[in-house]
């Protein structure tokens, strides 16, 4: 009986070591196993920031902060390509903005003028009396002797303006004039253009007709049987509806020249350019006058 009782003892003794034995190799198992897992799962702290190796943070979508700026500007390299208008290439130190497209621009000054009076001259038919001049491939001709005074501009009048001066406003005594589908603004001997902001003062278009010719015009005699008026630079002859505007004849005669002139030195004279049209400082009844130059191709 004693040794049946001592057997079963032996028995449980053996069965509760070896249940223990197998509980603590499930345990160190179980534990072995979680090392392993977390040490592949596991993310490395991160780096103060502004450290070499910081990595950015992702966005909610997953997709990387990296190369990105709050304006919605991406960065590749050296070069920053924004969504808007403005763009920095830093490689080559350029900026170019062209978020100002509306950029106000003046173009009240570049109209279209029609410069047909200053760069054609009416030949003259009277013969002329002396050789023309030669120089440089060209010969110019006058009637009369070459004698030099310095070019003085002038104005004719308060109201008279330049070619090339701007206002904002037009008078009320000024008329319209079509002139090959152009027209023309006309005040008082003085030939404008209109634009957005005003109207800028052109050379007196060739065929312009005006009733009324403006107070101060002179005459100039051209031959025995014409002449023709002159006002501002521009010279007018005689027609049907009044007085049309013409190139200037060779050989006419004028006191008086408008600014917008140069002088010009060729050879041994100097002449007075006033648009294309060449002008000879003389003498006539003792005063200083200019005479229109014919220029051809010397022979």
């Amino acid at each position: 009986m004693k040794k049946r009782v001592e057997s079963r003892l032996y028995r449980t003794g053996l069965l509760i070591s070896l249940l223990v034995f197998l509980i603590s190799l499930s345990v160190q198992a179980q534990r072995a196993g979680e090392r392993k897992a977390g040490g592949q799962g596991r993310t490395p702290a991160a780096k103060p920031a502004g450290g070499q190796g910081h990595a950015p943070a992702s966005k909610p979508d997953g997709r990387s902060n990296a190369g990105t700026n709050n304006t919605g500007t991406k960065q590749t390299g050296e070069t920053k390509v924004s969504g808007g208008d403005k763009t920095n290439v830093s490689g080559n130190n350029v900026n170019i903005d062209n978020s100002k497209k509306n950029v106000n621009v003046d173009n009240s000054k570049n109209v279209n003028v029609n410069v047909n009076k200053s760069t054609v001259v009416v030949a003259n038919p009277r013969p002329y009396p002396r050789p023309p001049y030669a120089y440089g491939g060209h010969a110019y001709y006058c009637y009369h002797p070459y004698a030099y005074h310095p070019y003085t501009p002038y104005r004719w009048g308060p109201v008279w303006h330049p070619v090339g001066f701007f206002i904002a406003t037009m008078a009320a005594t000024a008329i319209i004039v079509t002139v090959a589908s152009q027209q023309y603004h006309y005040d008082q001997g003085v030939y404008y253009v209109a634009s957005s902001s005003g109207y800028t003062v052109v050379p007196a278009p060739v065929g312009a007709t005006i009733v009324t010719l403006p107070p101060g015009s002179q005459t100039v005699v051209i031959n025995e049987t014409t002449n023709n008026y002159y006002y501002g630079g521009t010279y007018y002859v005689k027609s049907g509806q009044g007085y049309t505007v013409v190139a200037p004849t060779a050989g006419s005669v004028v006191e008086k020249l408008p600014e917008g002139g140069k002088e010009v030195k060729i050879g041994e004279v100097t002449y007075v350019k006033v648009g294309e049209t060449y002008y000879q400082p003389v003498k006539q009844d003792g005063k200083d006058m200019y005479e229109v130059v014919e220029v051809k191709d010397a022979k």
